[in-house]
């Protein structure tokens, strides 16, 4: 059984898809472009065909609706806390215990309502238990999906961990999934995956070359 906060988050990004029906089609795109896929602003301005002016306008008035209309959630890190240092250290966590398929370690920084979820279909889980589940089920850590490196980025206004894997018998770092985080008190309590073909977006490759040491993955 899930608790008032699990649900409340995960009903969260529904909130927001709702409410971004409320925006105009250019502060709909505007957001999407630079606070969701992390574009600059003459970037999504090239995109629509207008200027930079007029997008960074419409990020303000699709920033100041959704203040309006969505509840405020708890800050990332506490006030007296360096946020910066903090989240690095978050992430540093995040990527050594993702390579190292460590679990033990994903409990201290996970929170224990954390929800799961893979847009569109791709399943969903509430609660580190189901988490965990999930992972295990899908062959997170063994040897058949083989090993994983990660490349630290940021998505949607948010510190994201970009995952490459290099299958058995395999010498390339291929893109897996872009794991994006939300902190709150500084723990992790959501992680939205994408796809690889949304590496791209973010400037990240599809391939990686082997490190200089390694032939092949094993």
């Amino acid at each position: 059984m899930t608790g008032p906060s699990s649900r409340r988050t995960s009903s969260g990004w529904g909130r927001f898809r709702t409410q971004c029906l409320s925006l105009t089609p250019q502060q709909r795109a505007a957001l999407i472009l630079c606070d969701v896929l992390d574009w600059s602003t003459k970037d999504a301005a090239d995109l629509l065909e207008i200027s930079v002016p007029a997008v960074n306008s419409a990020l303000q008035r699709a920033r100041a609706r959704l203040r309006e209309r969505l509840p405020s959630r708890k800050p990332a890190w506490p006030a007296n806390v360096d946020a910066s240092a903090a989240e690095r250290d978050l992430l540093k966590k995040f990527v050594e215990a993702t390579e190292s398929a460590d679990f033990r370690a994903f409990e201290s920084i996970i929170r224990a309502d954390a929800t799961f979820r893979m847009p569109p279909d791709f399943g969903s889980a509430e609660g580190l238990d189901e988490i965990f589940k999930l992972w295990l089920e899908a062959g997170f850590g063994s040897e058949r999906v083989g090993r994983l490196r990660c490349v630290v980025t940021h998505a949607n206004l948010q510190p994201a961990v970009a995952a490459y894997v290099c299958r058995p018998g395999d010498s390339t770092w291929r893109a897996m999934a872009l794991d994006v985080l939300r902190i709150e008190d500084g723990l992790i309590t959501e992680i939205v995956v994408f796809p690889p073909d949304r590496f791209p977006l973010f400037g990240l490759p599809i391939l990686m070359d082997p490190a200089p040491e390694m032939n092949t993955c094993h």
